[in-house]
C-alpha cells in the first residue's frame, strides 16, 4: 500500500509539472462538451419553406401561419408556379414547399374533405423524415380546428356529416422523461461517456510510454515494486482528476443544457467510478503495448474513439445494427455506462435497474487491470 501511494504521489507531481496533461484532464472535457453539445443536435429548426397559395383565403393563410408559427419552418419564398418550386429546391434555397389548392378554403369551411401538398427535399433522408413528421402534426392540428368550426355552422349550410362524426379512437400521446423530445437530453449523456473515454484512455496511455522514452522504466524495474502496485499507483491520480472533471461536466450540462438529475448522486458517482477504472486501465494496457507516444496515441484513439462513437448506442441504436455487430457491442464498456447514466440522470432509477450494467463495468475493469498487470509483469521479467 505504501509503494502504491508513493507511485501515486510521484505521478501527481509529474502531472502538476506537465501543464499540457493537466489541461487535457481538466479543461479539454469541458471544451468538448461545449463544442459537441451545441454542434450535435438532432432537433431540426428553421426549415426553409416556400408557399404556393392558389386559394388566398382566410383558411389558407391560417394554414401558412400554422407552419411559420410552429417554430420549425421559416418562410423564405412565395411562389406562383410549380416550376419555381423545382428551381428553389434544386438550388437548395428551400427544403420544403407547401402547395394549397384553389378550393381549399371553401372546402375546409364547409367540412368537405380536402388536401394540401407538401414537397420535401429528400437528399437527406433523416432530415426529410423529421420534416415529414412536423408537417403531419401541423396539418393534423389545423384539420381538427376546421372540423370544430364546421360542426358549429348553422344547420342550413352543407356539411359532410360523415366526416364530422369524429374519429372513434383519439390518440393522446404521453412522452416520459423527455416530454419536449429535446435531442440534447439524448446526446449529453452520450457525450459525457464519449469525452471521458477519450481523455481517460489517452492520458494514461501516454504515461508508461513516457517512462520508456525517458529511460526511467529501467529504474522502476529494479525497484521493489510489483506490477499491480505500479499499475494502481499510476491509475489513482488520473482517476481523481477524471472524476473531478466528470462532475464538472455534469454540473455544466445541467446549467447550459438543462440536463436533469432525477437519480441519486451517489449512484452516479458509483457508475462514473467503475467506468473510469476500466478506461484508465485500458489506457495503461495500451501503454504496455506501445514503445512510442505516437503509437500509444493512435492505439488509444482506435480503441476508444470509434467503439464509443459507433457501438455504444451513443448515436446509433444497437438494436438497429446487424447481429454480428450487436455481439461486438458487448465488449464496449461505454455501452453499459451509457445505459446506466441515462437511467440514473433521466429516469431516476435505482440500483435494482442498473445493477447489470454496473456489474458489467466491474467485470470489464477487473479484466483490463489484470491484463495490464500481466503484460507489465511479462515486460519486467
Amino acid at each position: 500500500m505504501r509503494k502504491t501511494g508513493a507511485i501515486a504521489v510521484k505521478e501527481f507531481r509529474q502531472i502538476g509539472r506537465d501543464r499540457r496533461r493537466l489541461f487535457i484532464l481538466l479543461f479539454v472535457p469541458a471544451f468538448l462538451l461545449l463544442l459537441y453539445g451545441y454542434a450535435l443536435n438532432f432537433d431540426i429548426r428553421n426549415v426553409t419553406l416556400a408557399v404556393e397559395d392558389q386559394d388566398r383565403s382566410t383558411e389558407s393563410r391560417e394554414l401558412v401561419s400554422a407552419f411559420v408559427n410552429s417554430g420549425y419552418f421559416q418562410l423564405v419564398a412565395a411562389v406562383e408556379t410549380d416550376e419555381e418550386i423545382v428551381r428553389l429546391i434544386d438550388r437548395n434555397v428551400v427544403r420544403a414547399a407547401l402547395v394549397v389548392p384553389a378550393d381549399f378554403g371553401r372546402d375546409a369551411a364547409n367540412g368537405r374533405p380536402t388536401s394540401v401538398q407538401v414537397i420535401i427535399d429528400g437528399d437527406n433522408a433523416n432530415t426529410a423524415t423529421t420534416v415529414m413528421g412536423y408537417v403531419q402534426s401541423i396539418v393534423g392540428s389545423a384539420s381538427a380546428q376546421y372540423e370544430l368550426r364546421a360542426r358549429a355552422l348553422p344547420s342550413g349550410r352543407p356539411i359532410a356529416a360523415a366526416r364530422l362524426q369524429g374519429p372513434l379512437v383519439v390518440l393522446e400521446p404521453r412522452v416520459w422523461y423527455n416530454p419536449e423530445l429535446r435531442s440534447a437530453l439524448f446526446l449529453i449523456p452520450g457525450l459525457i461517456a464519449y469525452i471521458l473515454m477519450i481523455t481517460a484512455v489517452v492520458s494514461t496511455a501516454l504515461s508508461i510510454v513516457r517512462e520508456k522514452e525517458m529511460g526511467t522504466m529501467e529504474q522502476v524495474r529494479m525497484s521493489p515494486i510489483g506490477p499491480l502496485a505500479y499499475v494502481v499507483g499510476k491509475t489513482v491520480p488520473y482517476f481523481a482528476l477524471s472524476l473531478l472533471s466528470c462532475m464538472g461536466i455534469v454540473v455544466l450540462s445541467m446549467a447550459l443544457f438543462g440536463l436533469p438529475m432525477r437519480g441519486g448522486w451517489l449512484m452516479l458517482l458509483a457508475a462514473v467510478s467503475l467506468f473510469l477504472i476500466g478506461t484508465l486501465a485500458l489506457g495503461l494496457f495500451i501503454s504496455t503495448l506501445a514503445d512510442t507516444q505516437q503509437v500509444a496515441f493512435q492505439l488509444a484513439l482506435l480503441l476508444s474513439y470509434l467503439p464509443t462513437l459507433m457501438l455504444s448506442g451513443f448515436i446509433f441504436p444497437i438494436s438497429s445494427m446487424p447481429a454480428f455487430l450487436q455481439l461486438v457491442t458487448y465488449i464496449v464498456p461505454a455501452r453499459y455506462f451509457l445505459s446506466a447514466l441515462r437511467g440514473i440522470v433521466l429516469k431516476g432509477v435505482g440500483l435494482e435497474m442498473v445493477w447489470r450494467d454496473l456489474a458489467a463495468l466491474v467485470v470489464f475493469g477487473a479484466a483490463i487491470v489484470a491484463l495490464a498487470s500481466l503484460r507489465l509483469k511479462r515486460e519486467w521479467t
